[in-house]
């Protein structure tokens, strides 16, 4: 696939390595030429300097016979206007935009091919809001990722001492919970991936993907684990865009206080907030915290825009009494260096932001992509289509199918109920299928599973 990544900041960069690995033709666009350098020494892509939503520019990038034009620079008017120029000189078939302003969001008649031509609206502030939100609803989870619009979840813990399974062979899970059905996807043991068998042993401190339908997790999770007793006080540190958010999400149900050190930014959020307790100062003010009651506090959550102001309050946060602490770490360096630390939970915008980008890429219907360890791994969702004549999996039982080496099948739902995989379940036409790939390089063997032969009418 022949694809324009409009930006080479952060994003760009995240998207581009992830496509590049994936025998894709990339081409990345910026107007600042060293980051681009950065990316051609890694990668092998092209690169085009330039003001990404200039005809020529993009003319110059390939755009008149891209698949797909991924508008993701700072600036939202550039993405929006780059996606206008594709449709109207280019004719490009698929117009990816990043967005982040709720001014043009809360607006969705905006983004129509009579308006702005834009297919899918990418907003990094929303997925990693609502990401968040999960894991504070989840208490004890590392990952919370959903699966056909919350039906099923794939959750990753990590064992304790004192869990009920730990010590034990998965398959006498079934034992432990009657009527619950769940499937252990993958454990990651001192950084190694191991494909769980019902013979498999979870020792105290793996981390232990499962999947399950949703109304079951926190019965799964207590099985691995001591469970974490419900959350009732939430701070925030840093009011942006997804501060505000996370206020706006948490306050209804959780006792929220959000620390802004900008003055004229804070008076605002107190005014637009309903319930939560906006403080002027600095989040890492010892005295601050210890005047809110950082120890009796269930989660601290850092999401200002700096990475080492995330990383120390969090870290002071925690030495002062707090359960639990998280932080938005954009450098994923940082983020591999402090998870599972002193701090307990590092959040990559990346990480959470190529999932929505890579379900657009992925070829057969697949319809949702988590990336998972950094990118190491990835959970996929797709839709089975065809019959067994056009189809390698329909009609076929999960042991017939020749999966690629490290992927698994968890679950699949069918008319809205979720059917935990064993090896004689049959796969019907229009389930939804969701995979777990231990290595990303046999992604291309699982979508071509899933695309439908040429005699399907």
């Amino acid at each position: 696939m022949k694809i324009i990544i409009l930006g080479a900041s952060r994003v760009g960069s995240s998207v581009a390595e992830n496509l590049a690995h994936e025998a894709n033709d990339i081409t990345v666009v910026d107007h600042i030429p060293a980051p681009l350098r950065a990316l051609q020494d890694r990668l092998d892509i092209r690169t085009v300097l330039g003001n990404a939503s200039h005809p020529t520019v993009l003319m110059r990038a390939g755009a008149e016979d891209a698949d797909m034009i991924v508008a993701v620079t700072n600036s939202d008017e550039t993405n929006m206007i780059a996606c206008q120029v594709a449709y109207t000189l280019f004719h490009t078939p698929t117009k990816i935009a990043r967005v982040r302003s709720a001014e043009y969001l809360e607006h969705p008649e905006l983004f129509s091919q009579e308006a702005l031509p834009v297919d899918v609206l990418i907003s990094p502030e929303q997925l990693v809001t609502e990401y968040i939100q999960r894991l504070i609803e989840t208490p004890g989870a590392l990952q919370v990722l959903d699966f056909t619009n919350g039906k099923a979840r794939l959750v990753a813990v990590k064992a304790y001492y004192g869990g009920p399974l730990v010590g034990h062979e998965l398959r006498t899970l079934r034992q432990h919970m009657p009527g619950i059905e769940t499937r252990v996807a993958a454990i990651f043991r001192r950084g190694r991936a191991i494909i769980p068998e019902g013979h498999t042993v979870i020792e105290a401190d793996d981390e232990v993907f499962f999947i399950a339908a949703t109304e079951h997790i926190r019965a799964v999770m207590g099985e691995l684990r001591r469970l974490d007793k419900p959350l009732k006080h939430v701070m925030l540190a840093g009011g942006g865009n997804i501060g505000t958010r996370l206020a706006r999400a948490l306050e209804s149900r959780f006792h929220v206080k959000l620390i802004e050190g900008n003055a004229e930014r804070a008076r605002m959020l107190s005014e637009i907030l309903e319930k939560s307790i906006v403080l002027q100062g600095d989040a890492a003010d010892e005295d601050l915290l210890r005047e809110e009651n950082i120890d009796k506090t269930d989660v601290f959550c850092a999401v200002t825009n700096d990475d080492e102001v995330n990383i120390l309050s969090a870290m002071l946060a925690k030495q002062m009494g707090a359960r639990k602490v998280m932080a938005l770490i954009n450098r994923s360096a940082y983020a591999d260096l402090v998870q599972g630390g002193v701090i307990d939970i590092a959040i990559s915008p990346q990480q959470a932001t190529i999932g929505s980008l890579l379900a657009h890429v992925r070829r057969g219907d697949v319809v949702v992509v988590h990336s998972l360890r950094r990118g190491a791994a990835e959970a996929i969702e797709a839709v089975a289509h065809g019959d067994q004549r056009t189809s390698r999996v329909v009609g076929r039982r999960i042991e017939e199918i020749q999966l690629p080496p490290g992927t698994s099948i968890g679950a699949i739902v069918r008319n809205d109920r979720v059917t935990i995989a064993h090896h004689d379940t049959v796969i019907e036409a229009e389930d939804h299928v969701i995979l777990f790939l231990i290595d990303k390089k046999r992604v291309r063997e699982v979508e071509r599973l899933f695309q439908v032969g040429v005699t399907f009418l």
